[in-house]
Order: C-alpha cells, then sequence, then structure tokens
C-alpha cells in the first residue's frame, strides 16, 4: 500500500477498485465452494428475484441502483445459462419481465448456506476492524447523492483560482483591456452603441474624471476582467454599476463577483447609499451574479443603450 500511501486520498478510486477487485475475485471462488455457475456481478439481480416476482428490466434497475443498459446485458447474460426466463406481463402484453427459471429457484434454495456463511465471515472481519466500512460507505453514498464528486472538484477548483484573481485599480496600461474586454462580450450578444464608444475609448474622461472608478482583475498578472462605478446625476442613485466585462477564457473563477463586490466596497466607503446598473435578460448568468449581490429589479427607466430591457438596485 505504499503506493497509495503516497499519493494520499485523490487515489480513492483506484483503491475502491483494487479492493472490489480482491473481493470480486475471492466471491467467484466462494460460488465455486458452494457448486454454483454464477458470476458475482449477477448477484444483484439475482437476489432482486429471488423472491419470485416477475419484474421489467426498469424495476429491477431502480431497486438495485444499476443502470438500465447494465441490467438489461446482466439479464442477457443470466438468460442465455439458464437463470432467467423472459415472458410478457400478464396486465400489459407490452411489457416483457423477467423472472428465475426453474434452474434459478433451485439455485435459490442452494444458496441459503452460502448467504448464512458469507454473512458470518463479514460480520468476523467487521469486528475486527476500528472503522465501520458499512456505515462509512451508507455515508459517502448519502453525500455523494447530495453533491457529487465532479461537482465537488468543480468548486475546489474555482477557489482555488479565484483566490488567484487580483483585482486592482484601473491605471492607464488597462485602456486597452477596459476596451476590448467590453467589445468582447457587447459584440457577442449585441451591437456595440454611440454610448458604448464613448466610455470605452476614453475611460479617463467619461468615468475617472467625473468621479468614477475602474477596477481590473488580473490572472496570473494578465487583465481578464473588468468593472466600472460610474456618479449618476440622478435623485435616486449615487452610482451605476457597468462596464462589466470577463473574458471567455478566465470565467468559473468568480471574476465577475469579485469584481461587483470591489466596486460595491467602494461605493460603500463613499458613502453611497444607492447603486443602479442596466442589463439585459438574455443574460442569464450575469442577472443571476446581481441577484446574489443583492440587486433587485425596479420599474423600466429611460436608458441609453437598446440593448437595456432590465433595471436593478441595491440598496447599501
Amino acid at each position: 500500500m505504499g503506493f497509495f500511501d503516497t499519493i494520499g486520498k485523490m487515489a480513492i478510486g483506484s483503491r475502491l477498485r483494487l479492493l472490489t477487485d480482491k473481493i470480486t475475485e475471492d466471491a467467484a471462488q466462494v460460488y465455486g465452494m458452494y457448486g454454483i455457475d454464477m458470476q458475482p456481478k449477477w448477484f444483484p439481480v439475482f437476489y432482486a428475484l429471488s423472491r419470485g416476482e416477475n419484474k421489467t428490466i426498469t424495476e429491477i434497475a431502480r431497486e438495485i441502483g444499476h443502470s438500465h443498459v447494465s441490467v438489461s446485458k446482466i439479464v442477457r447474460e443470466m438468460v442465455q445459462k439458464g437463470f432467467i426466463k423472459e415472458k410478457k406481463d400478464k396486465t400489459d402484453g407490452r411489457k416483457t419481465v423477467v423472472g428465475l427459471s426453474a434452474k434459478g429457484m433451485e439455485v435459490n434454495e442452494k444458496i441459503a448456506a452460502q448467504y448464512i456463511d458469507v454473512n458470518n465471515a463479514i460480520e468476523e472481519l467487521s469486528a475486527q476492524t476500528k472503522h465501520d466500512l458499512w456505515k462509512a460507505m451508507e455515508e459517502w453514498e448519502f453525500l455523494l447523492e447530495q453533491k457529487s464528486l465532479l461537482r465537488r472538484v468543480q468548486e475546489q477548483q474555482k477557489l482555488r483560482e479565484s483566490s488567484q484573481v487580483k483585482i486592482v485599480p484601473y491605471q492607464p496600461e488597462y485602456q486597452q483591456a477596459f476596451h476590448d474586454l467590453n467589445e468582447e462580450w457587447i459584440s457577442t450578444y449585441f451591437k456595440m452603441e454611440a454610448s458604448d464608444y464613448k466610455a470605452l475609448d476614453d475611460p479617463e474622461g467619461h468615468i475617472l474624471k467625473k468621479g468614477g472608478h475602474i477596477f481590473v482583475a488580473l490572472y496570473n498578472g494578465e487583465p481578464v476582467g473588468v468593472c466600472a462605478l460610474i456618479p449618476m446625476k440622478d435623485p435616486d442613485y449615487d452610482f451605476e454599476l457597468a462596464k462589466m466585462a470577463v473574458s471567455p477564457r478566465a470565467q468559473g473563477k468568480s471574476i465577475g463577483w469579485l469584481l461587483g463586490k470591489a466596486c460595491i466596497e467602494k461605493a460603500r466607503e463613499l458613502g453611497a447609499s444607492k447603486l443602479y446598473l442596466e442589463s439585459n435578460t438574455i443574460l442569464k448568468p450575469a442577472i443571476n451574479l446581481y441577484h446574489k449581490m443583492g440587486f433587485q429589479k425596479v420599474a423600466a427607466r429611460m436608458s441609453p443603450y437598446e440593448r437595456a430591457n432590465i433595471q436593478m438596485e441595491l440598496v447599501l
């Protein structure tokens, strides 16, 4: 087990397969001890039918937690070996049900002694262990049902990568990135408008010199996201959250969230009480992000952008 001690828990799949292979190999020999010509992988299907009921493939798959394809393959193998017989459902002739054949019923009686001995052997093995493997398996199965290992790895990847993102104030060297990142997403979904060109071609004159702020997200030193906090001459709102853009190559790293929070914190620092933003409802990930930040939809207002069809506010 030196390999697994070295590589650690990330090799859990390989270690479980090794353990499964060892148990399966022994199980095959156990069947031979009792004179039963049955493959270990057939056991769940065999047991599901051992009470004498005829069942469909779907019912068996649901009961034992296997895929329909897997159960179908096992049933075909067991039919060929004479353990199972197929027939039409009495209540619905369109359905095919399967049940134990005469040979299968004979094995079902013969296997009772094997069940007793195997169960006692497992109980003896469990008594010699410090940890209850059966209960641990139940816990793992429950937790993985709630959230898969894939999803958990994706979350850890996002946490690791987002920790490498640095949010910095705008500098003139980021002007091209500010322009290009915004133009990229706008042109993907809509078209560039006059108001876009004004802000993107001269962010210092149209945003910064008017008391606004721009934040840039750096990932490995490269600008991959931007967002602006623009002062508003409005009786209801202090600033507009605008010009948020994240490179498609850097999405999935919480960059939009980090940029938005930086703008919100700056607004609080400046004494703002309300923020405003405009977007479009086809941008579902963006709308979800704004809701997550606390923005709420408000009544429609006049907008300088044709693409804007939703307005939102955040009370600080």
